[in-house]
This record gives C-alpha cells, sequence and structure tokens, in this order.
C-alpha cells in the first residue's frame, strides 16, 4: 500500500493512500472531536464537529469522509473551527430535551462531555422542546428519542456487525428519528437479536439497559476491537514524521 504525506497543523505526516483525514490524523496523535464516528464502523459525517480546513478551499471538510490526499495541508483547529463545533454542540442540546441531571449515562456522556471540552457552557438558540416519545417495551432495553442525536451508530453497528439490519432512519429535518423494523415498537422486532451492540455503541443516554438509575451506565465498544485488530494487522506501520 502505498504512503502519501500530507501536512497537518503545520506537521508533515505520513498515512497510507485511501485513509481519510481523520483517520492519518488520530494516527499521528492529533484529535480531531467526533461524535457520530466510531472507530470499527463505518463513516457517515453526520454531526459535522470533525470538520476541518483545506488550504485552498473556502469551505469546510469533514475530516472523517475526506480522504487524505498527498501534499494536502489541513488545519485541524483554528478560531473558526472551535466556534463553528461551538455552535453544533448549542444546536444538538436545543434540539431536544437533554436533561443531564436525570439521565442513566449522566457523566459518561460523549455529548456532555463534548460541550465541556469546547467550553459550550449555555445555549444561544431557542429549545425546540418536541413532544418526543419513549419505547420501552422490550424487556432488556429502552429508547428515548428525546435524548438521540441522530448519529446512526446504532444502525450502523447492528448492519454491519451484528448483520440483523434492525435499525432505520425515518422522517426529515425535525421529524427525524430511528426506528426498529419500519417504526415497530422494539417488543414486536423480528429481526432483533437482542445483542446490546446499540445500546453500547450509542453515545449519548439514547439507548439503555432498563433497570439502571441516574448516572449509572457506563457505556463499553470494545467488541469492536476484534474488527479493529483485523484491519490494523493488514497495515504497514506509518511514522509520523515533524517539519
Amino acid at each position: 500500500m502505498s504512503v502519501i504525506t500530507l501536512t497537518i497543523d503545520g506537521h508533515l505526516v505520513s498515512g497510507r493512500a485511501g485513509q481519510s483525514v481523520l483517520e492519518v490524523s488520530r494516527d499521528a496523535g492529533i484529535e480531531i472531536p467526533t461524535l457520530c464516528w466510531l472507530e470499527g464502523l463505518s463513516p457517515w459525517g453526520g454531526c459535522r464537529l470533525c470538520v476541518v480546513e483545506l488550504k485552498g478551499e473556502q469551505r469546510l471538510f469533514t475530516s472523517c469522509t475526506t480522504v487524505a490526499a498527498e501534499g494536502m495541508h489541513v488545519v485541524t483547529r483554528s478560531a473558526r473551527l472551535e466556534n463553528y463545533r461551538r455552535m453544533l454542540v448549542e444546536l444538538l442540546l436545543a434540539e431536544r430535551n437533554h436533561y443531564c441531571a436525570v439521565c442513566v449515562v449522566d457523566g459518561h456522556c460523549e455529548l456532555q462531555s463534548m460541550a465541556a471540552r469546547l467550553g459550550v457552557d449555555h445555549v444561544r438558540f431557542d429549545y425546540l422542546n418536541p413532544p418526543l416519545p419513549m419505547d420501552i417495551s422490550h424487556d432488556l432495553f429502552g429508547l428515548d428519542h428525546n435524548r438521540c442525536i441522530l448519529c446512526t451508530r446504532c444502525v450502523r453497528v447492528c448492519d454491519e456487525v451484528e448483520g440483523a439490519h434492525t435499525w432505520d432512519v425515518r422522517g426529515r429535518g425535525t421529524t427525524e428519528r430511528v426506528v426498529i423494523d419500519l417504526d415497530r415498537p422494539w417488543k414486536e422486532s423480528t429481526s432483533c437479536t437482542r445483542c446490546g451492540k446499540c445500546v453500547q455503541v450509542c453515545p449519548v443516554g439514547a439507548l439503555f439497559h432498563k433497570g439502571v438509575t441516574v448516572g449509572e451506565m457506563v457505556k463499553d465498544n470494545s467488541f469492536l476491537m476484534d474488527i479493529i485488530k483485523r484491519r490494523r494487522s493488514a497495515q504497514p506501520f506509518v511514522e509520523r514524521r515533524r517539519s
């Protein structure tokens, strides 16, 4: 596999042809904020938090879906990007009903952690407060649409890892939401294998184990490590170089 060289935040970095800008950055120890991306699953580019600037381009690019190219100049940190990312987190918080103090993943939530990381201590936008339901019909798991950020991790892990294809997305805009078996109650699903992978990859408290209380649930997606290890074992080591 051919090796490419690009510049990220002023550092000369090597990567493998076909890798995304996000993958090359992380291999080089340069962290880029993400919510919908999860190693082991296909990239989606929905949360937009991983956007970067490319030299010679006016618009921003999602680093998880942008293929790294030879000679590319990438900026992952700038005042423009930080302001954009803070705005995105604020919009996520305003879009649905995120009440951290009564959430099962309070203190272990990726959205909550991202807000703290980016310095989001208030929301400048009007809260939509949509009347969204919960589905606690399943005997093991629950779904709270109020906390869902539509990252589609549950959809992708069910399709790509479990192979059950239980989850999907319906609607557009403010009416968009994840659904089970063409919008059936979870207990009526004929495809769900009860594996719980969707619950473990959910970055927020939208999917949870029934019976847990406030702040008790810690997500564990370590089952993806086998997939990650297989991919890495087939790839040569690439060393980071500083200019």
